[in-house]
């Protein structure tokens, strides 16, 4: 794991209703707040450069079972 800490603190944001969809919460047009927790996870692995090495181990895994 890259980042944890990362992980732990985007979940504290989307349980307190503060974590937001976009790059930008503060610019002129507020990003929507997150309301899946599905979508708040894909966040957090995202922000702690988790979700690449995920996708690899997927896409390792389905090659295997293809035979490639």
């Amino acid at each position: 794991m890259k980042n944890p800490a990362k992980v732990g603190k985007v979940m504290k944001e989307f349980k307190n209703g503060t974590l937001h969809a976009g790059r930008n919460p503060k610019g002129p047009k507020k990003a929507p707040i997150v309301k899946s927790r599905k979508q708040a996870i894909a966040i957090a692995l995202s922000e702690a450069g988790m979700a690449k090495a995920i996708n690899k181990g997927i896409k390792n895994a389905t090659d295997k079972m293809k035979g490639k």
